[in-house]
């Protein structure tokens, strides 16, 4: 606002300038004005009306009042929403007598809507001339403060309104997040795929290893679990005879909570029948790149400190590099990790710093080398493919069955993306989850391998966990920083 606003002194106490705010709310009874009002009929957005401005317009447009210069006979203010803002004048001695004593019970944070026509300011800055208004909400909270937002880190996710408000780079973040899935829903519809919905209360948890929230069905008179991933439901549309079907899905896991993790999250899943784990990857590269390019401004992200100093820049740029599982931990872990045996590399786990408990199986050892050395010291974009057998019991397995037909994308030290070979064959299926499951067979799905006797394309399938996803191109420094209202532990 070039013309408006400078740093206002602080006021009085919460409570006190709540009580001020109140007397406003009475005043605007008196004067005859719903402080709540109700529809009000706008021609253009804020944002719109910035983005394409034309000089002597008439329209009609509404907002919150996020900023206020007040010079007595004349006032200029900001009108915004979550997308952007435009600069608002009023002439005072041009409102009637009724319409100058509602304006004056007006402060930050109140929504209005106003009409008038639009002009360029003397330092060029488009306005809106205001001629007439409406008082669409009176806030009694006072609004952030304009020059330093939400300090408090936790309470911008207790409290995620008042970080919208107060936080133009948080919106923009949350704005470009919906953004995103809107284009991922057209860049598979495109392709062919089809949206599709599949239930999220399970009685028996599959499609990954994770352990379930625990509810109960009282009608049905049955324990159900909420949903860990959709894959079982997904592979039965593929025997059905979909060929080509995607859903982005919230799923959920009673497991850690840390910068990475949150319990509810947003996955999409996509399975394209004749297909393969490479051709799946190609799509998932081509994606994120076409993401980076229309909502990032290039292939190179930038991620910051919260002094805005660069601190690490993520390079997209294509063909990605695809290396095997046991290739990089080999680099990492030693040329002959793989031919020492299992004590030997425990031991050489010892020699690594890469901690392992006394009950991890070896093929476990082996992981958590990998997601110490390899995963968590990778940052430009890398197709793990091949991966052992024993860590992926729902995709096909290599010749020589050591493997399996998978790629794990890691960017930025985390996983983003799996990608699978799916497994067809019912009777390898029904033998794996077994082994999975161990002694509680009870957790085997065995309507699912029951469904797969009625025959499923070879097809590959992906998964991508869009909160990281939007965690790497925004160069977000935690996940509660890409989910609107993240789970946190009540203060009581």
């Amino acid at each position: 606002m070039s013309e408006a606003v400078t740093p206002q002194q602080p006021q009085n106490t919460e409570a006190e300038l709540i009580a001020v705010r109140r007397e406003k709310l009475g005043k605007l009874r008196e004067l005859g004005v719903d402080p709540y009002g109700a529809r009000f009929d706008v021609s253009i957005t804020p944002a719109d009306l910035r983005a394409n401005f034309e000089e002597g317009r008439q329209v009609k447009v509404a907002g919150r009042i996020t900023a206020l210069r007040d010079m007595g006979k004349s006032c200029f203010f900001l009108l915004a929403d979550v997308l952007g803002s435009i600069q608002g004048y009023v002439s005072i001695k041009n409102l009637g007598e009724t319409e100058a004593a509602i304006w004056k019970c007006l402060d930050r944070g109140d929504w209005i809507g106003i009409e008038g026509e639009t002009f360029l300011t003397k330092t060029g800055e488009p306005t809106v001339k205001l001629e007439k208004f409406t008082v669409l909400s009176k806030s009694l909270r006072p609004m952030p403060d304009k020059w330093h937002g939400l300090a408090d880190r936790e309470q911008k996710y207790r409290k995620r309104h008042l970080d919208l408000m107060g936080n133009a780079d948080s919106a923009a973040i949350f704005v470009k997040r919906s953004l995103m899935i809107a284009e991922i829903r057209r860049f598979l519809q495109d392709r062919g795929f089809l949206e599709v919905e599949t239930p999220m209360l399970h009685d028996i948890a599959g499609g990954a290893a994770a352990r379930p929230f625990e509810t109960y069905h009282n009608a049905l008179g049955m324990p159900l679990t909420l949903r860990i991933a959709p894959e079982l439901f997904l592979k039965r549309l593929l025997v059905g005879g979909f060929t080509k079907i995607f859903e982005l899905n919230r799923s959920f896991r009673n497991e850690g909570i840390s910068r990475r993790h949150n319990p509810e999250f947003t996955m999409l899943e996509a399975y394209w029948a004749f297909s393969d784990f490479e051709q799946m990857a190609d799509m998932v590269e081509e994606l994120t790149c076409h993401l980076a390019e229309k909502f990032c401004g290039g292939l190179n992200i930038e991620h910051k400190d919260e002094d805005g100093n660069v601190t690490r820049t993520i390079n997209l740029t294509r063909p990605w590099k695809r290396e095997s599982y046991h290739t990089l931990i080999a680099g990492a872990a030693g040329d002959d990790f793989f031919t020492i045996d299992a004590v030997g590399r425990r031991e050489r786990c010892e020699k690594l710093g890469v901690q392992i408990s006394e009950n991890m199986e070896d093929h476990e050892v082996i992981q958590q080398v990998f997601e110490k050395l390899v995963e968590e010291k990778t940052f430009d974009p890398c197709f793990v493919t091949r991966v052992s057998s024993e860590l992926v019991p729902l995709a096909k397995v290599s010749p020589g069955g050591k493997t399996v037909e998978v790629y794990e994308l890691i960017i930025n030290g985390q996983e983003i993306s799996p990608g699978y070979s799916e497994l067809n064959d019912p009777e390898v299926q029904r033998e794996r989850l077994e082994a999975q499951s161990g002694e509680e067979t009870q957790k085997v799905d065995y309507d699912f391998i029951e469904t797969l006797e009625c025959g499923m394309p070879p097809a590959g399938g992906i998964g991508i966990g869009l909160d990281r996803l939007c965690m790497m191109l925004t160069g977000a420094p935690t996940i509660r920083d890409v989910v609107l209202f993240p789970l946190l532990k009540r203060k009581d």
